[in-house]
């Protein structure tokens, strides 16, 4: 992708200050999902990323890795496989608990959401501080699934995220986001 391309993008992001609360600066993605042409090029954007791989399986994290995992999975022709909060999946599912800043978080997948060997790239709208990304990779993990990567479209790095889905990866799968603040 272009620096032309990527300044595109980052130009439509809108900072919202004190959202959800006083302190933080929101990076709201909505005008890039609102313009066709925006929402297109991120998504060749993150499909870039595969580089050639075969992918079984897109697993999007709850919510908005629901819209680009969606549009990457169909893009490549691949299955799409949601992790979901505690409580939101209909069928039998493995969890898995992760501690935030301020408590903690279950996570949730089908328990057949996967077969084991399939390939997976994980996809997701933001890397903030990497927990509840780590957690959907150990349930894809304990399914057996063979993660390839981990796609973002913004990344805070601040927040070094990376570092805590690195140690996840340990060399095995890069971690890649199309923006970084």
């Amino acid at each position: 992708m272009s620096p032309t391309d990527l300044d595109r993008l980052s130009s439509a992001i809108r900072d919202v200050q004190d959202f959800p609360k006083e302190g933080i600066v929101f990076k709201d993605i909505t005008p890039v999902l609102g313009d066709p042409a925006l929402f297109r090029l991120a998504i060749d954007g993150l499909v870039e990323f595969i580089d050639g791989q075969r992918v079984d399986k897109i697993v999007g994290i709850d919510a908005r890795g629901f819209i680009f995992g969606a549009a990457v999975a169909d893009r490549i022709g691949c299955g799409l496989v949601p992790v979901r909060k505690k409580g939101k999946l209909p069928w039998k599912t493995h969890e898995i608990s992760y501690a935030l800043e301020y408590g903690e978080a279950t996570v949730e997948i089908h328990e057949d959401a996967l077969i084991e060997g399939e390939t997976v790239l994980l996809v997701d709208d933001l890397l903030a501080t990497g927990g509840t990304s780590a957690a959907a990779l150990e349930l894809v993990k304990r399914q057996g699934g063979d993660i390839i990567g981990a796609a973002f479209f913004i990344e805070l790095g601040f927040l070094d995220g990376r570092k805590v889905l690195e140690a996840e990866a340990a060399g095995e799968f890069p971690v890649k986001a199309l923006l970084t603040y």
